[in-house]
């Protein structure tokens, strides 16, 4: 099964069903450059703005799925709770493309500059156009 799911992953990721609107590009973009300066100021709630707050936002990480806003945001209080843990967060984006004029994926890099040791990873964000803002319905991380 993770072979079939890799390799669809893998065929998807080359492959972008609509044109890329410029104007949705740079508000994703906005949204993610708030989401930096939030996390930066240990800002958890603010960096949580950027998501969609509802129950069936998804996050993968290396715990494996979170389902919902408020659990997504525990899991980051839990696990960055002083502006030590949260350090300077800076995105890196290598693909923005639009799955519909509604949707579009963000794959990228993180990094966290950090005092007690500098941590990075890649990302995969879906953004959907909601009430006429783009919010992130699906987030996997891995670092």
């Amino acid at each position: 099964m993770k072979p079939l799911f890799f390799g669809l992953f893998c065929l998807l990721s080359t492959m972008s069903w609509g044109q890329n609107d410029p104007e949705a590009v740079a508000a994703i973009k906005q949204v993610m450059q708030q989401q930096e300066e939030a996390w930066s100021q240990h800002d958890i709630d603010g960096f949580m703005a950027g998501y969609w707050q509802s129950d069936s936002l998804k996050f993968f990480g290396s715990n494996g799925v979170t389902t919902g806003w408020q659990n997504t945001r525990d899991n980051y209080k839990k696990s960055y709770p002083t502006p030590q843990d949260t350090g300077i967060l800076s995105f890196t984006f290598e693909d923005i493309s639009a799955i519909n004029p509604e949707a579009y994926w963000v794959m990228g890099r993180y990094h966290l500059a950090r005092d007690q040791g500098e941590a990075e990873g890649t990302f995969m964000i879906i953004f959907k156009k909601i009430k006429g803002e783009w919010r992130i319905v699906a987030d996997m991380s891995c670092g």
